[in-house]
C-alpha cells in the first residue's frame, strides 16, 4: 500500500473532523521532511510516514467509545502487535509456528508481516493453514453420515459397534478411517479431529474440529445429553449422581466408584419407564470414563445391555447408550472465494445438533 493510499484512508477514516486531518497531515509533513533530512533508507522512510500517519488512527473510535481521546484509551483501541493479535483471534503458539515455517507465514492487506509488527484497526490480517499429512488410512467403505457441517465443525452420527479411531484393538475400519474418505472426497483435510469420543458400543453423536486452527476453539465448549435405558423402575423426574470414578482392579478398562476416584457428577432426568426399564436424559457434568454407565450401575441400575457393569444383554446386544445432542459455540465468519474471514473482537454462534433415540434402544420399549 502507498503512502498515498494510505493517506486517503486515514482521512476517510477520520469522518471529517477537520482538527484530526490537519493534525495528520502535519504530522505526516515533519516526520517526511526529517526522515529526508537523515537520509533514511526507503524501507525506513516509509515505515516512518506510515507511523506518523496512523499514529491517531484510534481517535474516532476513541471519541465515539469514551467521549475523548485520551492516550490511555488510544493505546487501548489502536496497534497491536501480530502475535497478540494472534492471541485475541484465539490462534495457538503452535499454529502460529506452523504458519510461519511451514504455511507461508501472515499478511497484513497482503502485504507480508512479521509476528513483532504491529497491526492496526481496519487491517486486514490473513494466513493459509499449513499443510497436513494424510492420517489414517481411508476406508470409503465405512458409511459416514454428517449431521452438521460448517467451516470450523463436523458432526457425524455414530452407530454402534464402529470404534471411533484406531487402536491396538481396532487398527482399522473406524470412523476416523471412514471420515479421511469423506474428507478427501469434499476437499477436507483428512486428520481426524475428534473433540469428544463415545465408546465402540455407544451410539450417536461425535464431535470433530475441521482444522488445526478449530480444534482449541471447540475443545471446553461443548454440552452433551445421552439417552440411557437403566434397567428397574426409577421415579421418573430429576436426579444427580454425585460419587467419585477410579480405575477398577479386576479390568484393565473395567471403573467403579470409589473414594480414591476423581470427582464424578451426572445429572438425569427420568423420561419414560416401561417393560422394567427406565430411559433417562443424562448430562455428564464431568467427563469421565464410562462415567453413565458406572455411575447407574452403582445405584443398582445397570444400563440395559452393558455386560461390563451388570446389565443384560438379553434384549439389546450393547450398552444402551446414546449421544443425543451436543451444543458448542463456533466463530461467526463469512465465506470467501479462497476461505473465510472472521471479525474481531471473536464472535462466537452456539449450535445445537440432536439425534433420535435409536431403533435398537426404542425397540426395548416396544
Amino acid at each position: 500500500m502507498t503512502i498515498a493510499q494510505i493517506l486517503s484512508k486515514m482521512i476517510a477514516a477520520s469522518n471529517g473532523n477537520i482538527h484530526d486531518i490537519d493534525h495528520l497531515l502535519r504530522v505526516w509533513a515533519y516526520a517526511r521532511t526529517i526522515g529526508e533530512l537523515e537520509g533514511l533508507d526507503a524501507e525506513t522512510q516509509y515505515l516512518l510516514e506510515v507511523a506518523a500517519i496512523t499514529h491517531d488512527i484510534a481517535c474516532p473510535l476513541c471519541r465515539e467509545k469514551y467521549g475523548n481521546t485520551n492516550g490511555k484509551y488510544q493505546e487501548q483501541e489502536g496497534a497491536v502487535l501480530v502475535r497478540s493479535f494472534l492471541r485475541q483471534c484465539a490462534v495457538s503458539t503452535d499454529l502460529a509456528r506452523a504458519v510461519k515455517f511451514r504455511g507461508g507465514g501472515f499478511f497484513a492487506d497482503g502485504v507480508p508481516v512479521l509476528a513483532n509488527r504491529r497491526i492496526y484497526p481496519g487491517q486486514m490480517l490473513s494466513f493459509a493453514l499449513p499443510p497436513e499429512g494424510d492420517g489414517v488410512t481411508p476406508q470409503p467403505e465405512i458409511p459416514v453420515k454428517v449431521v452438521y457441517e460448517d467451516a470450523f465443525a463436523v458432526v457425524l452420527e455414530k452407530p454402534p459397534q464402529l470404534a471411533v479411531h484406531p487402536t491396538l484393538n481396532y487398527p482399522g475400519g473406524t470412523l476416523a478411517n471412514g471420515y479421511a474418505a469423506w474428507a478427501a472426497a469434499h476437499g477436507h483435510s483428512p486428520v481426524f479431529r475428534p473433540v469428544n469420543r463415545i465408546d465402540k458400543d455407544t451410539s450417536g453423536l461425535v464431535l470433530a474440529a475441521k482444522n488445526a486452527y478449530a480444534a482449541p476453539l471447540l475443545a471446553g465448549r461443548v454440552t452433551k445429553l445421552y439417552y440411557a435405558i437403566a434397567q428397574g423402575a426409577l421415579p421418573l423426574g430429576e436426579g444427580v449422581i454425585d460419587a467419585p470414578i477410579g480405575r477398577r482392579g479386576d479390568s484393565i478398562i473395567g471403573r467403579c466408584v470409589t473414594p480414591e476416584g476423581k470427582p464424578s457428577r451426572t445429572e438425569y432426568t427420568i423420561i419414560r419407564g416401561e417393560n422394567g426399564l427406565s430411559l433417562a436424559a443424562c448430562v455428564p457434568v464431568t467427563g469421565r470414563t464410562h462415567q453413565i454407565r458406572v455411575h447407574f450401575a452403582s445405584i443398582g441400575h445397570p444400563l440395559a445391555g452393558d455386560d461390563l457393569y451388570g446389565g443384560s444383554r438379553e434384549r439389546i446386544a450393547r450398552q444402551a447408550l446414546h449421544c443425543a445432542k451436543q451444543s458448542f459455540a463456533v466463530p461467526v465468519y463469512t465465506p470467501l472465494p479462497d476461505g473465510i474471514r472472521v471479525e474481531m473482537p471473536l464472535q462466537l454462534r452456539t449450535v445445537t445438533v440432536e439425534s433420535p433415540l435409536p431403533p435398537d434402544m426404542e425397540a426395548l420399549f416396544s
